[in-house]
């Protein structure tokens, strides 16, 4: 079975803030969890309703979630379905 190491999704994150923090030059960041949640959590509902050829119910059992939470989701990133 093929899985993301989740090393590998922590040394990303890892490696991306740093750089972000470091891009500031000076300036104050903008609230980093937020961002990052929000970056992540997008292309994450998308990918995995693409591996479950847009089932919400295996979606949502996948995510950990429960599935109107998912239908919120979908709404609020307006992710098209069929994608």
């Amino acid at each position: 079975m093929n899985t993301i190491n989740e090393n590998e999704i922590s040394c990303c994150i890892r490696k991306s803030i740093g750089k972000y923090l470091s891009d500031l030059d000076g300036e104050k960041p903008c609230p980093i969890h937020n961002m990052v949640i929000l970056s992540v959590e997008k292309p994450l509902i998308e990918v995995i309703l693409q591996y479950t050829h847009g089932n919400q119910t295996q979606a949502a059992e996948l995510l950990g979630i429960n599935r109107n939470t998912l239908r919120q989701k979908i709404k609020r990133y307006q992710i098209k379905q069929g994608i």
